[in-house]
């Protein structure tokens, strides 16, 4: 049951730790006047650390599944 729970809401809350981020990353962007371009780079640069788990994720996964 433990294992089973683990396994649904681990992928649930890091999901939204990942939205809640990404609502920081605006936020700062728009307290900060920095326009598109500027929130742009914020998103690119601030967001490469989220991507960078999200790639690990499914290389794993990929891996797991025997695909190499």
């Amino acid at each position: 049951m433990t294992h089973t729970f683990e396994a649904w809401i681990t992928p649930l809350m890091i999901g939204g730790l990942m939205l809640f981020m990404c609502f920081i990353i605006w936020d700062l962007a728009r307290q900060s006047k920095a326009g598109h371009f500027g929130t742009l780079m914020l998103f690119v640069v601030l967001g490469a650390g989220m991507l960078g788990y999200v790639l690990k994720v499914v290389i794993t996964w990929w891996l797991e599944r025997g695909a190499l």
